[in-house]
């Protein structure tokens, strides 16, 4: 009898101490953010940080009666990682949401644990077209290439470029960009001489800009993932590509606002479509870029924007859900939303999960002695190019 007393009572205590520390949980939402903070994709998790850490600043860190805690974890750059990291973040910290994803590889090795664990996974970066499909749970808040690829196509055949050589990263969003630029630009009119493929890893330009100025295009259309574009610059620079003639396209990845003010004058004239420029000459972004740049000392991207808005995704989720953190109701809430981003007006489509925004024709200009992204004509509301033409 005493023994049962006493087991009882220990259940009690027991179930007790688990409510209270379940109550206890359900007080925080916990946001695991996996980002490269090293490696090669280093700059972007940089970025991404920084801009989180802004938004959390500007925007406090309760919303809809919850605390939002955010974990950061170093991936590298190897998607390995990223793995390896979403399963502790869910299965040890017990993270509500997680977030981030460098590059396509990370946010594809991600997408069937958001699944099985009912919990949503907001890529800030990757942009192949094919991630949202992998997984219910995923939202994004970045771009997709073809975005930006078909907008440079139609410019370039409309703007006199009738021969170009493609250069492209050997991964997923290379073949996308190659494809998605090559098609309609061919359909134009124009001619793709060479199609290049150049490693993902620690490439050597070198090579590939001498097969291509051999081939004497009218221009060089480059897709390299963020933080690769000051290696291409400095070796199209060596190789004397910007005084032959050769007019350098593509999205804007080439040109990241994050490496610009270091490319030197010979990016002067590099012409790219793209959904964000920190020149965006929007009150909200002229706002965004003076915060950003006195907390950091740099310059904001176009990933930290997909971090900023990324959090404000989840806040605004948050706040239509009234704090219930749930994959289900969140990633229900997500849908269809929209608001004016420092890039401009942006909306998460309800059918893909997928971000529609403006794409941005841009030059690179000098303005007050600095390197800048300057906008000069504006596509709006470009929902992905790839899905659209499934349907």
């Amino acid at each position: 009898m005493l023994n049962r007393k006493l087991r009882t009572a220990m259940a009690a205590v027991t179930l007790g101490l688990l409510t209270a520390g379940g109550a206890s949980a359900q007080d925080t939402v916990k946001v695991g953010l996996i980002v490269a903070m090293t490696g090669q994709q280093a700059s972007t998790g940089k970025q991404i940080k920084a801009a989180v850490e802004l938004f959390q600043k500007q925007n406090g860190t309760t919303v809809a009666g919850k605390k939002v805690e955010v974990i950061l974890r170093d991936s590298a750059s190897v998607p390995d990682n990223t793995k390896r990291l979403a399963q502790e973040l869910i299965v040890n910290d017990k993270v509500n949401i997680i977030a981030g994803f460098e590059i396509t590889p990370a946010a594809l090795a991600i997408a069937p644990l958001a699944t099985e664990a009912k919990i949503p996974a907001i890529v800030m970066a990757a942009g192949t077209s094919i991630i949202t499909e992998r997984s219910p749970y995923i939202a994004r808040t970045s771009f997709t290439v073809a975005q930006s690829c078909v907008i440079i196509a139609d410019w370039a055949g409309k703007n006199g470029i009738k021969k170009v050589v493609t250069i492209v990263s050997d991964y997923a969003p290379g073949a996308d960009a190659e494809k998605s630029f090559s098609e309609p630009f061919k359909a134009a009119g124009g001619t793709v001489v060479e199609a290049i493929k150049v490693p993902l890893a620690n490439p050597d330009f070198a090579p590939f800009l001498q097969r291509a100025a051999d081939a004497k295009p009218d221009a060089i259309f480059i897709f390299v993932p963020s933080g690769q574009g000051g290696t291409f610059m400095k070796q199209y620079v060596e190789r004397g590509l910007d005084k032959a003639g050769i007019k350098l396209i593509g999205p804007g990845d080439v040109t990241d606002d994050d490496l610009l003010p270091n490319m030197g004058d010979a990016a002067i004239g590099t012409v790219t479509a793209h959904f964000y420029s920190a020149d965006h000459g929007s009150a909200k972004n002229k706002a965004y870029v003076e915060a950003f740049t006195k907390a950091n000392n740099f310059r904001p991207n176009f990933m930290s924007v997909g971090g900023y808005d990324g959090m404000n995704l989840i806040y605004e989720a948050l706040k239509k859900t009234g704090g219930k953190a749930d994959g289900d109701s969140l990633i229900a809430a997500m849908k269809g939303m929209k608001w004016e981003s420092p890039r401009g007006p942006i909306t998460i489509d309800p059918d893909t999960r997928d971000i529609i925004q403006n794409i941005y024709i841009r030059k690179v200009e000098k303005k007050n002695g600095a390197l800048y992204n300057v906008e000069f004509a504006t596509f709006e509301a470009v929902k992905d190019p790839v899905k659209a033409a499934k349907k």
